[in-house]
């Protein structure tokens, strides 16, 4: 039988299946935080609070674009690690952290300015 992705199990040796197992619900966590980034930004807009309308589209955009790139990134991210606990190399840095932070923060102080400026 045939796994998917092939070309990352064609290669290198099998790790603990714990820590195969520990990467995928890693991966599924980021997945969850998807969810919520995306419900986060349509329930933003859709409720249509008294906030500056500008500033809150523009929060609700940033919120619902992290959630779109999310899935992508943690993908990435499972790749990487699961290829370095197959090679037997130190695991990769995850970009989602940072970024995730970045993003929230940024959707956070748009929503602030709408707040004051209503």
């Amino acid at each position: 039988m045939s796994r998917f992705p092939r070309a990352l199990y064609s290669r290198g040796e099998e790790p603990d299946p714990r820590f195969t197992l520990a990467n995928e619900r890693t991966f599924l966590a980021w997945i969850r935080t998807a969810l919520a980034l995306l419900a986060g930004g349509v329930a933003l807009e859709v409720l249509g609070l008294d906030l500056h309308p500008q500033l809150r589209l523009s929060a609700s955009l940033v919120l619902i674009v992290a959630g779109l790139l999310t899935p992508a990134l943690a993908w990435i991210g499972w790749f990487r690690t699961e290829a370095a606990m197959r090679a037997g190399t130190p695991l990769p840095a995850s970009p989602l952290g940072p970024a995730l932070a970045i993003a929230v923060t940024a959707a956070g102080i748009l929503v602030t300015l709408a707040v004051l400026l209503k």
